[in-house]
Order: C-alpha cells, then sequence, then structure tokens
C-alpha cells in the first residue's frame, strides 16, 4: 500500500520520501523537511497518534499538512484524528483522485498560509468575536474548510444542531455566508499568533 501510494503521488510530480514506521518517518522529518505528511495510524514501533502529537508539539512542524490514511474509518477514530490536530483523515482503500484532492488542498491552503498564518490549535481567541464556546468551536472547523457533516462529526454534535450554530455565528458576525465568516475568523487568529 505505501509502495503504491508513493507511485501514484510520484507520478502526479510529488517527491515522495517514505518510512516503514512512526519512529522511522519522524527522523526522516528532520532530514527531509517535508511540505506534507501522509500517516497510517496503526503502525509498529509508533502509531500515527504519538506521530502528530510529536509532530505538533515541534514549533518547526507544528503547522505542517498532516493527513491520516488508515483503515481505521469509523466515526469516533475520524473525531478522534481531527481533535488531536490532523488536517485530514482519509480511510482506506482510498481512491486515487481523492488521495490527490486532499493533498492538493493541504499544499494549497499551506501555501496560502505562508504570510498569513492563523493558529489553529485554540477556539478561545473566536469568543471575543462575541460568539459562544460552542459556536467558537464550529467557525474554528469553518475556518479550516470542514463541512458541515464533517464539524458535526468532530464536534460530536447532529448536523441540524451545527446548522443552528452556523446561523448564529452568521447573525452574530453580521454577514451572509461562510466565506465572510471564515475571513473574520482567520483574521482574529492570525492576530493572536
Amino acid at each position: 500500500m505505501r509502495r503504491n501510494i508513493a507511485q501514484i503521488l510520484t507520478i502526479e510530480g510529488y517527491r515522495v520520501t517514505s518510512a516503514a514506521n512512526g519512529l522511522d518517518g519522524l527522523g526522516l522529518l528532520h532530514d527531509e523537511r517535508p511540505d506534507l505528511i501522509l500517516c497510517d495510524i496503526m503502525m509498529p514501533v509508533m502509531g500515527g497518534y504519538e506521530v502528530l502529537a510529536r509532530v505538533r508539539a515541534q514549533p518547526s512542524t507544528a503547522s505542517l499538512p498532516f493527513i491520516f490514511l488508515t483503515a481505521k474509518g469509523d466515526m469516533p477514530d475520524l473525531r478522534l484524528g481531527m481533535s488531536l490536530g490532523a488536517d485530514d483523515y482519509l480511510p482506506k482503500p482510498v481512491a486515487s483522485d481523492d488521495l490527490l484532492d486532499a493533498v492538493r488542498a493541504r499544499l494549497e491552503r499551506r501555501t496560502q498560509q505562508c504570510a498569513f498564518m492563523p493558529r489553529f490549535e485554540s477556539s478561545a481567541p473566536l469568543e471575543k468575536l462575541g460568539i459562544s464556546p460552542r459556536e467558537a468551536e464550529v467557525l474554528l472547523w469553518m475556518a479550516q474548510g470542514k463541512s458541515n457533516a464533517d464539524i458535526a462529526t468532530i464536534c460530536g454534535i447532529s448536523l441540524g444542531t451545527v446548522k443552528k450554530h452556523t446561523n448564529h455565528i452568521f447573525e452574530k458576525l453580521g454577514v451572509e455566508g461562510r466565506t465572510s465568516a471564515t475571513l473574520i475568523a482567520l483574521e482574529e487568529l492570525a492576530r493572536k499568533s
């Protein structure tokens, strides 16, 4: 599976370095300085959750795009992976188009953030916009490009509740849609960095 994914990415023009386990992957991280990490969860020596925690703990790698690619595709697994700080979560088997779309989207977002560096580790700064803590959490995920369905899964709430919070956010911020709300959130999050 690792070789197949590397081949798909190489054919698309990406330079790929791979490791058989999390510990070796962390070693490569500091030698290779990648633009993105694709990581399994269940690996020998060191699992993906620990890899993610170590990546996020280092200032030099904390904002590195991180995508879980794993056989653990249940909603609680997805929710856990996203809450730990993964940027995306792709269950195996993954279609090559879905893989490439996720990689492109995360690299594109990173490029855009080079000059504008919002910090996504906490929704607390968004509460200063006059929204509730739960609305701030929803807005934080919205600002990261998550759909309402993704936000519902990550936060462990219903889709209807996400829509209700979203409408309250729009009303309180005086905006008509996600794009405007996201821009306000990104400006606030960048101000706190």
